[in-house]
């Protein structure tokens, strides 16, 4: 059975930092693509970050330069470092795992984690 299961979420003040967690069970996790989405109240699920590798990477223009992605093949873990976070940075975040195409052309990824909460306010 996949799990896909995220941690670091919660309140910050605009300006600051959050990093993202997810642990994997269940998947050959170097196969996948890994990815962060997030669904902010009364929008669409977009996709934020993803990646193949340690290399190929892809990340939503209103992020880049301020969100990193990166994993650990040996710990089945993918990571989500958010620095300068923003109110309209609030959102429920969720871990993917999927074929790295599919996910970045809108086509979602083959499972999801139960996502976590970020909100970012004064």
């Amino acid at each position: 059975q996949v799990q896909l299961v995220e941690s670091g979420g919660g309140l910050v003040q605009p300006g600051g930092s959050l990093r993202l967690s997810c642990a994997t069970s269940g998947l050959t996790f170097g196969s996948y693509a890994m990815g962060w989405y997030r669904q902010a109240p009364g929008k669409e699920r977009e996709l934020v970050a993803a990646m193949i590798t340690g290399i190929i990477t892809n990340y939503a223009d209103s992020v880049k330069d301020r969100f990193t992605i990166s994993r650990d093949n040996a710990e089945n873990t993918v990571y989500l470092q958010m620095n300068s976070l923003n109110p309209e940075d609030t959102a429920i975040y969720y871990c993917a795992a999927g074929v790295y195409l599919m996910m970045i052309t809108g086509r979602g990824p083959d499972y999801w984690g139960q996502g976590t909460q970020v909100t970012v306010s004064s």
